[in-house]
């Protein structure tokens, strides 16, 4: 795999599109106050706009489809996907829109902009790592990043939850979210 160092930027120069069997957005929150519970949405989609030259010109755009979520759990995802938390029917979707983009290191970019949930937008920003590039043997020019972040997620109207008899809460109001994204050059 190259990196940006062996790499000249502007070769990465591109729109890319997310390949959502290689890729993994994830969350995961506290549980009961004693362990975390992971999950993941299996419908992700979106595409990254890579200017090599002027990494500022770049832009982020995902659409998940919030029915997708697995948590390994069906009654926690069939809850998951009721009016307590993401509300499917009426929210199908979460969007994440970039609004800017800035180098942070060698291999990383601040990357802020707006994430919606229920049709609530709120900003965020995180750093994302440059992973790498390569071309697959399919021929596909590939570019890769990971980043995190951490949100509360009654910013986004996702308030439910139940005291515990122990004191404490069911679900935690952190939620780190979790990117692993592989994109494919689409031109």
């Amino acid at each position: 795999m190259s990196t940006l160092q062996s790499l000249p930027t502007s070769q990465l120069t591109g729109t890319y599109s997310i390949d959502p069997a290689h890729s993994h957005v994830g969350f995961s929150a506290r549980h009961a106050m004693v362990t975390r519970v992971r999950g993941s949405f299996t419908d992700v989609s979106g595409a990254i706009h890579v200017d090599g030259d002027n990494p500022a010109a770049s832009s982020v755009e995902v659409t998940i489809d919030a029915a997708s979520i697995d948590t390994r759990s069906d009654d926690r995802d069939a809850h998951l996907r009721s009016d307590d938390f993401f509300a499917v029917e009426t929210y199908p979707t979460i969007d994440f829109a970039s609004a800017s983009i800035e180098p942070s290191g060698t291999d990383t970019y601040l990357v802020t902009g707006d994430l919606t949930i229920r049709d609530t937008s709120r900003p965020v920003s995180f750093e994302l790592a440059f992973s790498g590039a390569a071309t697959d043997p399919f021929g596909n020019e590939r570019i890769g990043f990971e980043g995190s972040v951490e949100v509360n997620r009654k910013d986004w109207n996702l308030t439910w939850n139940a005291a515990l008899e122990t004191g404490g809460v069911l679900v935690s109001e952190k939620v780190t979210l979790e990117f692993e994204i592989s994109a494919v050059r689409s031109h």
